[in-house]
């Protein structure tokens, strides 16, 4: 049974709701259009199913494990990295001249998820390669980028970054790992850092990590952070691996998903001299590292939402097909039982699996062409625009996905029944491997104080701006169809997401000004903040694809594709009956903030 992301979706919100066709438009993506980018989804869709789905259950079940100082992993791992570097997806935003294919933002993210969906213990390889080619490539001088990149974009070494450490978690102002200056201008780093992913591996010749250090002298805190290039070996002029640059595995740690990524304990410079490279300016390094940190927290969103929409399709597909059960009213016990997708709490579940699923592809997809617009929009004002979009919707798109999916999976799991709760099923696994996007790239509870404490104030409140704004936009739009159209229940959508909206804006203004006059006590309900926020942010995704979908449907879809716009209209139904809803009480307790967690002494517990 495949778990893939579905196609009609995918195109539905790739070419009519994201409008990427209009990207090909732009000089860097000049002879590019929809036939480009449907050849690279169908490449990665092809080596999804081929090199990365038949090894979902072993990556799980036979984990990598450390022999005699070497990491050893499943064979069929291996197969789906060398089948990844072939096809060119690691280096598919790059430019053509370092051998890239110079793709669009939304559409390597829409590829890469067909690799998450499939096998996210695999697809962490390549996806973490990726992003650190891109840091290299965004702030690596000429000589770094012409000496790394080419190995790593063709997939003959592999890169992670190496952030936290033992007693410095997400507090990174106090990492403690050195980095001493060389005679020759590189630097020799001395520390330790923990659950750093892909960290050690035999799949390619050489691991490229982004290590943050501090140098001797450096300001304490987050102001005296560098950023350097450390290989796992080192690296010859001449583009060959040499001898051990002492990046020595001290352990593997064995998480309860994603088992087939290695989770690393990495010990530098413990064995001798470890060759680091500084990269963009000295105690800058925290900058140049949020360029990534804030690419992979879209991509653990794009994750979690693959994860989620892969278990709406196995239990979909499971819920068409198994019979149990009679409806209510049916008395005769000769009557054959019915599928179970005929019962409504079935239905209710399912859907709750679809808003959830395919308004986190909405979301982080419309991420991913929010990167597009802020690198190549002609107008600058447009640029400004998707850059404070951007901001304020990373947290919610690495959040979001993460809770909103997890609730999905746990609802694939029931619809399975007993089913649902063996191993032998996909969505046990599923359920396990989503539940670590939670704490990847920053606990949710992060992104919730970093969207209430820095990103609705950002520019004098100019990213929440952009955001209300948008959705305003949509508003507005909805309304006129639902006018067009005559549909009464959008324009009741329209109505509804318009007050949600005005509520939303009123909760952050009594936040911001708690805030003002007490930090800790007005972030304390910063989480219940972010679902506030999410939910609308949702409800916003969900309005516009009901406009299309009742634009659509009024110029006369039939068949098919008539049940697929009516099912996105029903979809939106749904979130904003079942969902939204619940903003009411989250605003309420908001507009009071609610001291009850804040007041909490430990001695009551």
């Amino acid at each position: 049974m495949t778990l893939q992301i579905e196609s009609r979706d995918l195109d539905f919100l790739l070419y009519e709701l994201l409008d990427v066709d209009a990207l090909a438009s732009r000089p860097r993506y000049a002879g590019q259009g929809r036939e480009v980018y449907d050849a690279v989804l169908d490449t990665a869709r092809g080596v999804a199913d081929e090199h990365y789905a038949p090894f979902r259950k072993h990556n799980d079940q036979d984990e990598p494990q450390l022999v005699n100082g070497v990491v050893v992993t499943t064979p069929g791992l291996k197969q789906g990295w060398d089948a990844v570097a072939e096809s060119g997806l690691i280096a598919s935003t790059h430019d053509e001249s370092r051998g890239g294919m110079q793709l669009p933002h939304v559409i390597a993210g829409a590829a890469i998820s067909f690799l998450e969906a499939a096998n996210i213990g695999s697809a962490s390889y390549p996806m973490l390669t990726a992003g650190a080619s891109n840091l290299i490539a965004e702030f690596g001088s000429e000589a770094q980028k012409a000496f790394w990149l080419p190995p790593m974009l063709a997939g003959r070494w592999s890169g992670t970054m190496a952030l936290t450490e033992p007693d410095a978690g997400s507090s990174l102002s106090d990492l403690r790992t050195r980095a001493t200056p060389a005679a020759d201008g590189t630097y020799h780093i001395d520390g330790t850092k923990i659950w750093i992913s892909a960290g050690d591996h035999e799949l390619t010749a050489n691991i490229v990590h982004l290590v943050l250090a501090r140098i001797a002298g450096a300001p304490e805190g987050t102001k005296g952070i560098s950023l350097f290039i450390v290989p796992k070996k080192q690296a010859n002029a001449d583009g060959s691996v040499g001898a051990s640059n002492n990046v020595t595995t001290a352990g593997l740690i064995h998480k309860m998903g994603w088992r087939g990524t290695t989770s690393t304990l990495l010990n530098f410079g413990e064995r001798g001299p470890c060759v680091g490279h500084l990269i963009g300016e000295a105690n800058h390094g925290l900058a140049c590292m949020f360029h990534m940190m804030n690419e992979a927290r879209i991509g653990v969103g794009r994750a979690a939402t693959a994860m989620g929409y892969a278990a709406f399709r196995y239990s979909l597909d499971y819920a068409r097909t198994r019979r149990q059960g009679r409806l209510p009213g049916e008395k005769d016990p000769k009557r054959p039982p019915v599928a179970i997708i005929e019962h409504a709490d079935v239905r209710r579940m399912l859907l709750q699996q679809k808003c959830a699923a395919e308004g986190s592809l909405a979301l982080v997809l419309a991420c991913s062409r929010l990167v597009d617009e802020q690198h190549t929009a002609p107008d600058a004002a447009d640029r400004d625009r998707a850059t404070l979009l951007l901001e304020v919707l990373t947290p919610i798109a690495k959040a979001w996905p993460s809770a909103t999916c997890q609730d999905g999976i746990s609802n694939a799991i029931q619809v399975l029944g007993g089913y649902g709760y063996a191993r032998e099923y996909d969505v046990e696994q599923l359920y396990r491997d989503n539940r670590l996007n939670q704490i990847h790239e920053g606990t949710n509870a992060i992104q919730a104080l970093d969207l209430l404490g820095r990103k609705v104030t950002q520019q004098k409140g100019a990213a929440y701006a952009a955001l209300a704004g948008s959705i305003m936009q949509a508003v507005v739009e909805a309304t006129a169809e639902a006018s067009v159209a005559s549909q009464p229940s959008l324009a009741s959508l329209a109505h509804e997401l318009k007050a949600a909206t005005e509520r939303m804006t009123a909760v952050t203004s009594s936040l911001v000004g708690a805030m003002q006059a007490d930090p800790a006590r007005g972030l304390s309900n910063a989480s219940t903040y972010l679902e506030l926020v999410s939910r609308t942010v949702f409800a916003w995704l969900w309005l516009r694809q009901a406009t299309i979908a009742t634009r659509v449907l009024g110029a006369g879809a039939s068949g098919d594709d008539a049940d697929f716009y009516r099912g996105k209209v029903q979809a939106a139904r749904f979130y904003f009956g079942f969902e939204l809803p619940k903003n009411i009480a989250d605003a309420e307790l908001l507009l009071r903030n609610d001291a009850a967690a804040f007041e909490m002494q430990d001695a009551w517990f």
